[in-house]
């Protein structure tokens, strides 16, 4: 039988997830903490800042874990964790889209197989140092995503994948908190991590350069094509459409006499067709590998609102319900670069009402 006071805390070895394992012990939890070990590299002993996963993290949160008394277990991931996140990194960016790596982790890695570690730990919830909160909505029976209440770090956007049952069993003590609040409790505590930078790139491409990883893990290189305008004419070559995202201005190497921006790619061809910023607006969106959260399904259309990015302020818009479980998504004003494998996250005011994966616009 699993004790209802028990949980698992996943410890990147940031400043926010060792903040929460000592809320969680403060508050009479039994806890145990966990890293994911999800990517190995020649360059493993390096230091890197800037990401998470690193060796540097999976220390910081042994010594973190060892300074609140808390049993502490490094979990390896690495094989799913390659199937799983880098493999469709690489596909989605190969067909034209702009994958969410993040998302993928949360919902393949984090909310998945960490629960399945806690339950067969005996241990109830799951907790992490995300700044978003859960609460049970009683009319509807239904639990509820919602966003924190510092809005400037608002991680519900990543978090729309998450099921009924894994919202029931996790845990958000941030959720309530600013990062000032965070850092200061940290500090308080004698946390190793209460001055660590917070992590910014993806763990894998540490370097930022993710047309080299790829073209390492593929074991060739990608071939330059054709740069087009507006009506398809020759404006020049680049060096392969998988380096170029939509909205991209900088880096493109074309003498225009004016700002272009990226607004199309046509892989097959392996084009990329650049023009004016005007290009990238556009109002509508289909979406597909829908999540609902706040309802079951979407059996009518609704007037909420939606964003494309994560940094994005919500924008209104009607949401329709398409075949195959795809959705239609009308915004009342023209959106800046709409990108296909990006997430489009759906709020009917602080709640999470569902999400997708941008499949067209």
């Amino acid at each position: 039988m699993i004790e209802e006071k028990t949980a698992l805390i996943a410890m990147s070895g940031g400043v926010d997830s060792s903040v929460a394992a000592y809320l969680m012990l403060k508050d009479g939890y039994k806890c145990m903490g966990t890293t994911m070990r999800l990517y190995c590299s020649d360059d493993a002993e390096t230091k890197v800042s800037n990401t998470c996963c690193s060796l540097e993290d999976i220390q910081d949160a042994m010594e973190v874990a060892f300074s609140l008394d808390m049993p502490y277990k490094l979990l390896d991931f690495t094989l799913d964790f390659e199937e799983k996140i880098i493999k469709k990194f690489v596909q989605i960016y190969e067909a034209g889209g702009t994958p969410n790596p993040c998302i993928d982790c949360n919902r393949y890695m984090k909310f998945r197989k960490l629960l399945d570690f806690a339950h067969e730990n005996h241990l109830k919830y799951m907790v992490t140092g995300h700044y978003a909160r859960i609460e049970k909505n009683e009319s509807t029976g239904r639990y509820e995503l919602k966003k924190a209440l510092d809005p400037s770090k608002d991680q519900s956007y990543v978090l729309y994948t998450m099921s009924q049952a894994e919202l029931e069993h996790t845990k958000f003590p941030l959720g309530e908190m600013t990062k000032d609040d965070t850092r200061k409790l940290a500090e308080e505590q004698g946390l190793v991590t209460a001055r660590k930078h917070d992590s910014q790139d993806i763990c894998f491409v540490p370097d930022g350069d993710y047309v080299r990883f790829m073209e390492e893990y593929r074991g060739k290189p990608y071939k330059e094509g054709d740069f087009l305008d507006q009506d398809g004419n020759l404006l020049g070559k680049h060096r392969g459409a998988v380096r170029y995202t939509i909205g991209q201005r900088k880096g493109l190497g074309l003498a225009m006499g004016k700002p272009v921006y990226v607004f199309d790619k046509d892989m097959e061809k392996n084009t990329v067709s650049v023009g004016d910023e005007e290009l990238l607006f556009s109002r509508e969106l289909i979406a597909f590998d829908m999540n609902w959260i706040s309802i079951p399904d979407l059996q009518e259309s609704i007037h909420v609102k939606a964003k494309t990015r994560y940094r994005q302020v919500e924008q209104p818009c009607v949401v329709m319900p398409l075949e195959d479980g795809k959705v239609k998504i009308i915004f009342d004003e023209p959106q800046r670069g709409i990108a296909p494998g990006q997430a489009v996250v759906i709020y009917d005011g602080d709640v999470v009402v569902g999400g997708g994966t941008i499949l067209s616009k």
